[in-house]
């Protein structure tokens, strides 16, 4: 039990280093611009960001489901709305008006990846919800080609699909025919994801995006709160969720926001891969599972896709330039 205390002391402490980052991510790329390879970096930070959540839920002595979801949603809510007040100088709503329509288009599409992931979990396995939820670079790839007219590489299509072979291969011994209502719900969040992809990409000159993660998590919190009654979570649990909200939900969120500028959809949908990569090493490293034969293979295979994929775009690039 002093070893939950002692986490519970210290995710307190990380609180207003991940608000202030989120509030100076906020204010965009005025001064300086970050450029590809930049962006890919900063993806890559949001992957290792989101992967956080499943080694951390299992430190949680109360709280589960629909609530972890809440919490979370409210602490990410919180979390962006101090970044908010902080770069409005105490106006955070002056950028959420600004959004528009694309904005409450983005925030709703937020809040459906924000909970639609354990809706889909308490009705089917964690195997097939994974499986589903990797589609993502395909759909936003074919989104991205019929509504921005970007056209994809062959190699990025060789690379989403290895990349689905290698999630397919960790999960596999898990899949099952059972659960379709809970499959189809999890393809809400592939869905809501190339969705949300297009719009920043088609919006982001035009206006910050940011402040629709506020939005998400507002809707989210709407949506879970009937479903979590009554609250369980002990105090060890809501530093927890602390912690998961604004270091796993509210500055990776905006920092993917800001990465949008520079990345295609179905890049950053592919490079977001990584997240399911790295959960079970997490889960390994710091609760001990262990990690079979079958995610160490498949991981290596996603891991391989997203190297080959950013390689050959790396060769592609120069020679695009002197067209």
């Amino acid at each position: 039990m002093s070893g939950g205390r002692t986490r519970s002391a210290s995710a307190p402490s990380r609180i207003p280093t991940a608000v202030r980052a989120a509030a100076a991510t906020a204010q965009g790329d005025a001064h300086a611009g970050l450029g590809h390879r930049g962006a890919i970096l900063l993806l890559c930070f949001c992957a290792v960001c989101w992967s956080i959540a499943g080694v951390f839920t299992r430190l949680l002595e109360r709280a589960e489901g629909f609530e972890v979801t809440f919490w979370r949603s409210l602490f990410c809510m919180i979390g962006v709305t101090i970044a908010l007040v902080w770069q409005e100088r105490g106006n955070p709503l002056r950028p959420v008006l600004a959004m528009g329509r694309a904005g409450l288009i983005s925030g709703v599409m937020w809040a459906v990846m924000f909970t639609c992931f354990m809706l889909a979990l308490a009705r089917t396995s964690t195997a097939n919800t994974l499986l589903v939820s990797s589609i993502s670079p395909l759909l936003a790839a074919l989104l991205g080609w019929i509504v921005l007219k970007q056209r994809v590489p062959g190699g990025t299509w060789v690379a989403i699909a290895v990349a689905l072979v290698g999630i397919w291969w960790m999960v596999r011994d898990g899949v099952s025919a059972q659960g379709l209502s809970g499959m189809l719900i999890a393809l809400g969040v592939p869905i809501a994801s190339a969705v949300n992809l297009v719009v920043l990409k088609k919006m982001h000159a035009q206006v910050n995006l940011a402040p629709a993660v506020l939005i998400g998590a507002v809707l989210s919190c709407i949506a879970t709160l009937p479903l979590a009654w009554p609250l369980t979570a002990t105090s060890n649990d809501l530093a927890i969720l602390a912690l998961l909200g604004l270091v796993q939900l509210a500055l990776p969120c905006m920092l993917m926001v800001r990465v949008a500028r520079y990345l295609a959809p179905h890049e950053i949908a592919l490079i977001c891969l990584l997240e399911v990569v790295l959960g079970p090493l997490w889960a390994w490293l710091g609760a001990g599972e262990a990690m079979g034969a079958a995610t160490m293979q498949g991981g290596l295979l996603v891991l391989a896709a997203l190297a080959g994929n950013e390689l050959f775009a790396w060769r592609m690039r120069p020679a695009a330039t002197v067209r």
